[in-house]
């Protein structure tokens, strides 16, 4: 596979645990917000003592906070179509599973799902598709999808950004896409890991890893300059799937200048019809995956980390401490599924089984308990705050001033037009001790935002 050296990576697992004073310059050096190589970032994963565990614990919470701040980043994915070419053998969408009922949702039924997420207080989508044979067709049908999905109004509220989640393209129709009003593109190697990869993959366009893999450098040659990464953990070695993610980035970087916006961490999960999604052989334990998760925030300290409905609502609260800045929530993983208040694990048109179904409400409860701000912000990419331009602000840690006080702005928003009078108290006695942490100057811009959202205004931001 392109840019992924196996010989080397195996070589850096098998190492032999660095010395204390190697691993005090690697967190010395995180704690500047300096970007690891993948050397170091090897030595972190190898770490067995529990007492220097901690300190990359502590470490990857200080680097995610200084650049971030206590702002947590809300979105829910939207499946528009689950008739799929693919032979992806981890996967209910495969082209040979019999038993996944298939969908593609029309044009109304898009807005009609828009709808109903508006309705509960989201206003950030992933859209996620399945792959057809014919890729124009593609591209046409997820323009309209985009443009349905960005014209569908309820009361003051509409979604301000939509990142997709997509099969590759050529650089002509991710121009389209472009177009179109994308955030973020992002797509999954699945496995970095050549062997595997081609045995997982059978026939249709997916079965060439290289051509995946060349889907960001198509991306970035498109003008679309915020794209997300990462394997799914559970196909291969957890540890040679993130230092060859370090790899691709290292390549990326070189080659554009520009690493991932954003990079998700996701493990695999049973899928109807997936034998192999039950699988426990390349299974690891919740420590080594906050262990991970912690090392992925200290070697690539710009990068926003996804976590995503397939963890449970503790493991997820509790890897907000670790360096995840972004979550889904109230996931549906099927076309239509945001129309069904029931247990969405029990319908067999899911891409995979979900271990985090609270509501909207119940995970910003959550993170209010634990002293988060939920964000629904988009600023940047309305501000054309991307790309390098974001990476220049992102990287000396200054971007959380303005991720502060976006979060608070569209905080205040949700509990407006979402909240009942309790669930407000809880929500503005955050806001009011976030308030107070606030220079005077930022304190009165946020005041003057909140005026105006008393006045009727939505949708603003700096």
């Amino acid at each position: 596979m392109k840019h992924i050296n196996d010989e080397k990576i195996n070589n850096l697992i098998n190492s032999e645990q660095c010395s204390r004073e190697e691993f005090d310059n690697i967190i010395a050096k995180s704690k500047q917000l300096k970007r690891l190589t993948t050397e170091e970032s090897a030595k972190l994963l190898n770490i067995k003592d529990k007492d220097l565990i901690k300190i990359i614990f502590e470490t990857a919470e200080y680097v995610k906070n200084t650049i971030y701040g206590k702002r947590v980043v809300l979105f829910v994915p939207l499946y528009i179509n689950n008739i799929c070419v693919n032979e992806c053998q981890y996967c209910s969408f495969c082209k040979n599973n019999k038993i996944t009922i298939r969908k593609k949702l029309t044009i109304d039924e898009i807005k009609e799902q828009t709808r109903i997420l508006l309705e509960r207080g989201h206003k950030r989508i992933l859209m996620l598709s399945s792959e057809s044979a014919n890729e124009n067709d593609d591209v046409e049908y997820f323009v309209k999808a985009i443009e349905a999905i960005y014209s569908v109004n309820v009361g003051k509220n509409k979604v301000k950004r939509i990142n997709v989640n997509l099969a590759p393209l050529s650089i002509e129709n991710f121009k389209k896409l472009k177009k179109a009003g994308i955030g973020t593109y992002q797509i999954f190697q699945e496995t970095y890991h050549d062997d595997t990869y081609r045995k997982l993959h059978g026939t249709g366009p997916k079965s060439d890893p290289d051509n995946r893999l060349d889907a960001i450098d198509r991306a970035f040659k498109a003008g679309i300059d915020d794209i997300g990464i990462g394997p799914l953990y559970g196909l291969y070695n957890h540890k040679f799937e993130t230092l060859a993610m370090f790899e691709h980035i290292s390549y990326l970087e070189k080659e554009f200048g520009l690493g991932p916006h954003v990079i998700s961490v996701p493990r695999l999960e049973p899928a109807y019809g997936s034998e192999l999604s039950n699988s426990k052989k390349y299974a690891f334990s919740d420590e080594d995956f906050k262990q991970m998760v912690a090392v992925i925030r200290l070697s690539v300290p710009y990068t926003g980390i996804i976590m995503s409905t397939r963890e449970t609502a503790e493991m997820r609260n509790e890897l907000l401490n670790l360096g995840v800045s972004q979550i889904s929530a109230e996931s549906r993983v099927s076309p239509g599924g945001y129309e069904r208040p029931d247990d969405h694990n029990a319908i067999k048109d899911v891409q995979f089984q979900l271990n985090d179904q609270r509501s909207i409400e119940e995970v910003v409860s959550d993170l209010i308990k634990y002293g988060y701000i939920p964000s629904f912000c988009a600023a940047c990419y309305r501000r054309e705050r991307t790309g390098k331009v974001f990476m220049s602000i992102a990287k000396p840690g200054n971007i959380k001033e303005k991720c502060t006080i976006n979060a608070l702005i569209t905080f205040k928003e949700y509990l407006e037009d979402f909240a009942d009078e309790e669930f407000k108290k809880q929500g503005n006695k955050l806001i009011e001790n976030k308030i107070s942490e606030l220079s005077d100057y930022d304190r009165e811009v946020v005041n003057h935002f909140f005026e105006n959202i008393k006045k009727g205004n939505r949708d603003e931001f700096i």
